[in-house]
């Protein structure tokens, strides 16, 4: 039940981001693909900074992690920059299709490797056969 449940939340924060997409190409366009990047990462900044408010925060130990670890903060703006800059030009499917593509890619050779501090997951032939039909569903979405 657990394991449902969360894939469920992961599928609706999947839908959310195609939300953000949706919402950010338009912005961009109207006020500067920074300033929407920009834009986006300060309600969320407020947003956290809320929720610490309730939580227990341990900021305290966020500089004694190896530096490596902090470097994860600079995929995010990358990634709300590309979502603000592709959206008009290819839509919004189009883009989750590609992002997605290049998720699943990633995913599978950290699970493959084991990188990152994750645990080694062996690629099948399935799940290569997964990406394929992503990789296809991104030529057929152009």
């Amino acid at each position: 039940m657990k394991t449902i449940i969360i894939l469920l939340t992961v599928l609706l924060a999947g839908m959310g981001l195609s939300m953000e997409a949706g919402l950010l190409g338009p912005l961009g366009e109207e006020i500067g693909h920074f300033s929407a990047t920009l834009s986006i990462f300060l309600v969320g900044g407020l947003l956290l900074t809320l929720a610490l408010i309730f939580a227990r925060p341990r900021l305290g130990q966020l500089f004694q992690q190896p530096r490596w670890l902090l470097t994860g903060g600079i995929l995010g703006p990358v990634y709300v920059v590309v979502l603000t800059i592709a959206t008009p030009f290819v839509g919004v499917g189009t883009t989750m299709i590609g992002i997605l593509s290049g998720q699943v890619a990633a995913s599978l050779a950290i699970d493959h490797f084991g990188l990152l501090g994750s645990e080694r997951r062996a690629v099948d032939g399935y799940r290569l056969l997964a990406l394929l039909l992503i990789i296809a569903a991104l030529g057929l979405m152009q």
